[in-house]
């Protein structure tokens, strides 16, 4: 028998018999190298303390123990529902997240290039509050505009399987912003990423992957606070992150309005939609922007300046403003009341094989929760 041990990014074995096929040169390395019981609990020790760092900064998501792991092939009852909805599993996909309603929606595209909704999956599990992500360790969720490709899949998650949002994205860089491996995974454990169940994680990743596999070069995730409706933007009106969150719903406008994926740059500290610059794209992500070049959907951009005037007057017209004191992030309304009923340890059972714990339980049932608007 073995004893495996984790140390970092590596995995040590030690003992000498039945020695794992493909690992008896590891066996001979240390014994050339020396290494020694000592040193190998020594390598041990760092190894967990960076791990726990890892851990703390985003979610650990690479698990050596499971490196044959088939990744999830696209069900026929998810082909059925596609063929239902007469969309096509090669088609591009677009995400968009929704920290407050605790939910992911996965979109398809047709030929023109116009995006309808395949599917809204529930979230298990969110953590910080809602606001941007800004340094290492704040346990924040992002939100914002990122773009995931096939190489930020990754089939061998410690939470089953799981897809890199790109943070910090160059926005997010260039404003100083810190922090790794944040991801969309299974089970319901988040230090500051998007858990969904196995099994929806599994029908998510599979449906970018085949879309990505089909020649899609990468797919945007919209991440938001909440639907980014008058209502709930007044609703949450004395929020520090107000300013942030309007420059957000011109590009929430941007796809609800046209249902077609916006064009994202950035420049003066900020998100830029649908822009074709003079000279190009912006390289400074802080400096001034160019000059912009005319548009040529100015119906689409009349819409969104309109619904930003509506928003300003509802902000200036609303009462007072509910305090919203999120402990530690949320879950989808489903997910607590299975919490509640069942407790933290059968609910990860039933909605995870990986056998992590539900992330902060206690604050999870604490966190207040307004149902969506439309």
């Amino acid at each position: 028998m073995h004893d495996l041990v984790r140390v970092g990014a590596f995995v040590v074995f030690s003992g000498e018999r039945t020695e794992p096929r493909g690992f008896s040169s590891l066996r001979i390395s240390f014994q050339k190298m020396r290494i020694t019981p000592v040193t190998i609990v020594r390598m041990v020790k760092i190894g967990l303390a960076l791990s726990a760092a890892a851990f703390l900064s985003g979610c650990l998501a690479m698990g050596l123990y499971d490196l044959s792991k088939a990744p999830p092939q696209l069900s026929k009852k998810v082909l059925a529902e596609m063929a239902k909805k007469k969309m096509s599993p090669n088609s591009p996909v677009l995400v968009r997240i929704f920290k407050k309603e605790s939910e992911l929606e996965v979109w398809k595209a047709d030929a023109s290039g116009t995006y309808a909704l395949f599917k809204t999956y529930p979230m298990c599990r969110w953590s910080g509050k809602l606001g941007p992500k800004k340094k290492d360790g704040d346990r924040q969720a992002p939100e914002g505009f990122y773009h995931v490709s096939a190489r930020m899949l990754n089939p061998n998650s410690q939470y089953y399987v799981s897809f890199n949002l790109g943070y910090p994205n160059r926005l997010e860089s260039a404003l100083g912003y810190t922090g790794e491996a944040l991801m969309v995974h299974g089970a319901c454990s988040s230090a500051g990423c998007y858990a969904m169940t196995d099994r929806g994680v599994g029908e998510i990743y599979a449906i970018v992957q085949r879309a990505l596999a089909a020649g899609q070069k990468h797919f945007q995730v919209q991440a938001y606070p909440f639907r980014m409706t008058t209502e709930n933007m007044a609703l949450h009106k004395g929020d520090p992150s107000m300013a942030f969150w309007k420059t957000l719903k011109q590009g929430y406008d941007a796809f609800a309005f046209s249902r077609r994926q916006p064009k994202v740059s950035v420049c003066g500290g900020r998100y830029v939609f649908n822009t074709e610059f003079e000279g190009g794209e912006p390289r400074d992500p802080l400096a001034a922007c160019p000059s912009a070049m005319s548009t040529a959907d100015t119906e689409l951009l009349a819409r969104i300046e309109a619904e930003g005037h509506r928003v300003e007057t509802a902000i200036a017209s609303s009462g007072t403003t509910p305090i919203f004191a999120y402990v530690d992030g949320g879950m989808h309304p489903t997910f607590r009341t299975m919490l509640e009923k069942v407790g933290p340890d059968r609910l990860a059972a039933a909605i995870s094989a990986t056998k992590y714990p539900v992330s902060r339980p206690q604050a999870a049932l604490a966190d207040p929760y307004s149902g969506s608007s439309n």
